[in-house]
């Protein structure tokens, strides 16, 4: 078989493998979301000491989640960090009932606010070939929005 046969179909597979799926940034392609965030960024957006970010699942480095010492309360102040799938991004960006979407401009290449009654809201925002959630707690919304875009924009600093 001439060189050329092998080659030409070769180089379509790859190329369309690329197209559908392409690279990721630096940032998500290590998936380790605690590495995005320092915590004196994290304590300085909080307005309280936060301990080191970890991982919320040991196994699963792409969600990380900051707390005061003592770990997270359920109206306390704290931030999760979670690294997704632009397919995740997409599909949070398709209408709901009971959840308010709100479109931020200014912030990445895309990027809306999702807020559902009882889990408060949280920042969805895309960059390139990776998206990622800033979620704050322990404020009220307007504040809670505020501290997410202002740690979105940290973070993009890293993609």
């Amino acid at each position: 078989m001439h060189p050329r046969h092998v080659l030409v179909p070769l180089l379509t597979v790859v190329a369309i493998s690329t197209w559908r799926n392409p690279l990721p940034s630096p940032s998500t392609q290590q998936g380790d979301a605690c590495s995005l965030l320092s915590t004196a960024q994290v304590t300085t957006a909080l307005g309280t000491n936060v301990e080191p970010g970890k991982p919320l699942i040991a196994s699963n480095p792409r969600v990380c989640g900051w707390a005061p010492p003592g770990g997270p309360k359920i109206d306390g102040k704290k931030l999760t960090l979670t690294l997704m799938t632009l397919q995740s991004f997409e599909t949070g960006k398709k209408p709901a009932e009971g959840i308010e979407k709100t479109p931020l401009g200014g912030v990445g290449d895309d990027a809306i606010y999702i807020t559902t009654g009882g889990f408060g809201t949280a920042l969805n925002v895309k960059k390139g070939g990776g998206a990622f959630q800033v979620r704050v707690g322990g404020f009220k919304k307007d504040q809670e929005m505020e501290i997410e875009k202002a740690l979105a924009l940290e973070v993009l600093k890293k993609m």
